[in-house]
């Protein structure tokens, strides 16, 4: 019988210059609105909605972790910042990760610099982030919400729970020998199109190059934002499998 999965929850904190909070109620998009705990999306979901001061920590943590360049504005914003609106709701599939999306959007809009991500550690500008609500398909999710780390021996996703999925990790080697694209792993993953699960062969032109094996999640503590409760996908290149046979 196989364990219950813990639930995900997904966290975003997205810093503004909001001189109270009126200001931010009133320049919440049509159809949006909070009530005294969450914000209300217009199909009725609820947001788990709260608000911390600004400290001296987070606009760098903030700059460092930009997947992409944020605008010069954005930037500003994000250095002065006086509040930090804190939204979390549940993960674990794509639509919940959609819907946490356009929740992030609402406040953007409304006046915050961007998105920080607790759950894989990557922030986007508010411009970029408004580009990936407006497509909301796979690999704007998987691009927005998974990042790749990359450690003395291995390389992992880190993210992937937002949207239901195992993590990924391999060798760094096997990576970094050019011919691989984890990105396109991921976006494979992501689109759903065929379940990938232990034991499954990965193949491109030349013929079988990894077989998948299950993992328990041990790169992040378990009950933390960017631990994986369903797991980890691990590729070993055939060659190692041949090697130890």
């Amino acid at each position: 019988m196989n364990k219950p999965v813990p639930p995900v929850e997904i966290a975003f904190r997205i810093p503004g210059q909001w001189s109270r909070p009126q200001e931010l109620i009133e320049r919440l998009p049509a159809g949006f609105r909070f009530t005294p705990e969450a914000l209300v999306l217009p199909d009725d979901a609820r947001v788990e909605f709260g608000a911390v001061q600004a400290d001296a920590q987070f606009a760098g943590i903030f700059r460092a972790s930009c997947r992409q360049p944020a605008t010069d504005d954005e930037l500003e914003t994000v250095d002065g910042y006086t509040v930090n609106v804190l939204l979390s709701g549940p993960g674990g599939s794509m639509q919940a990760a959609r819907t946490m999306m356009q929740a992030g959007a609402a406040i953007v809009r409304a006046g915050g610099a961007g998105v920080f991500i607790d759950n894989c550690g990557l922030a986007h500008g508010g411009r970029n982030w408004l580009e990936m609500a407006d497509d909301g398909g796979p690999d704007a999710l998987s691009f927005a919400f998974v990042a790749i780390i990359r450690g003395e021996a291995d390389v992992w996703t880190m993210g992937m729970h937002v949207l239901g999925l195992r993590d990924v990790v391999m060798k760094g080697a096997d990576l970094e020998s050019g011919d691989f694209d984890m990105i396109e792993v991921i976006r494979y993953l992501c689109r759903g199109e065929k379940p990938v699960a232990d034991g499954h062969l990965l193949a491109d032109l030349r013929g079988p190059r990894f077989q998948v094996f299950e993992e328990e999640c041990t790169n992040m503590p378990a009950g933390g934002p960017m631990h994986n409760p369903f797991g980890q996908l691990r590729l070993v290149a055939m060659r190692d499998i041949a090697e130890s046979n």
